[in-house]
């Protein structure tokens, strides 16, 4: 039996969010280093160069991106698959994947998760709120009638659940924590996938780590996930006070 992988990143993030999904569907086993790329060290910096997580450590082999991590798993183990083997349904579940990662990313985690959570609870900064406003009001409502348009009626988008169902999935998980749900009778689709989604056990089963996360001061968010059973990492490389990195920020 492999040793278990390790991903340094914290629970709250889609796009750790993302790739510990893809390891609970795929059945690998993982440690995690919980912690933000916010009091990440110099030694965290060493191993992610942008100071963003999630990392992921496979014994001497050390992976960055969230979307080069899960494409290495599906290679390492190949079943059960998570992405589509038909090359145009291939190419769409990355280029959906990559939508997700980007422009949700953007929208709901520098404008709106950002804004009224990491600005305001880790740096006593005001949030900006027409930032925020234009994100709920417009952006956020621009990628929902993209999507509205991608996702299906049922099921997932290429028969068994992948990467990109994933990839979309794990961000309107932060749209919940700034209070954000999907208006179903202008989003049908989009409100009944994401449900669906979340549903799922691969995603249930860090619902209850993510949720205790947010209510945690960052400082005991370590010893609190071990007591609560989590598969925390020995040690860990986020032990300095929160600082700013090169991440975008807006």
């Amino acid at each position: 039996m492999r040793e278990p992988v390790t991903i340094l990143g914290n629970y709250i993030s889609p796009y750790v969010r993302k790739v510990l999904v893809c390891l609970q569907l795929k059945g690998i086993a993982y440690r995690i280093d919980p912690f933000a790329p916010f009091i990440g060290d110099d030694a965290f910096s060493r191993l992610s160069p942008l100071r963003r997580i999630p990392v992921l450590i496979d014994g001497d082999f050390v992976l960055n991106d969230s979307t080069v991590i899960c494409e290495y798993l599906e290679d390492l183990q190949p079943t059960p698959a998570l992405y589509p083997a038909a090359p145009r349904d291939r190419a769409r579940a990355r280029w959906l994947e990559e939508f997700a990662d980007s422009r949700l990313g953007e929208v709901i985690i520098w404008r709106m998760f950002y804004q009224l959570g990491v600005k305001r609870y880790l740096f006593g900064e005001t949030p900006d709120e027409a930032v925020v406003r234009k994100a709920r009001e417009e952006e956020l409502p621009d990628a929902l009638d993209y999507l509205e348009t991608q996702l299906p009626a049922e099921g997932f988008l290429f028969g068994d659940v992948g990467v990109a169902d994933v990839a979309i999935a794990a961000f309107f998980r932060n749209a919940t924590f700034v209070r954000y749900r999907i208006d179903a009778n202008r989003w049908p689709r989009a409100a009944a996938f994401v449900e669906r989604m979340h549903a799922l056990p691969a995603f249930a089963a860090l619902a209850e780590f993510e949720d205790r996360t947010l209510r945690t001061p960052v400082a005991q968010q370590r010893e609190v996930l071990i007591d609560m059973g989590a598969p925390v990492a020995a040690t860990t490389f986020g032990n300095i006070a929160p600082r700013r990195g090169i991440m975008k920020v807006e």
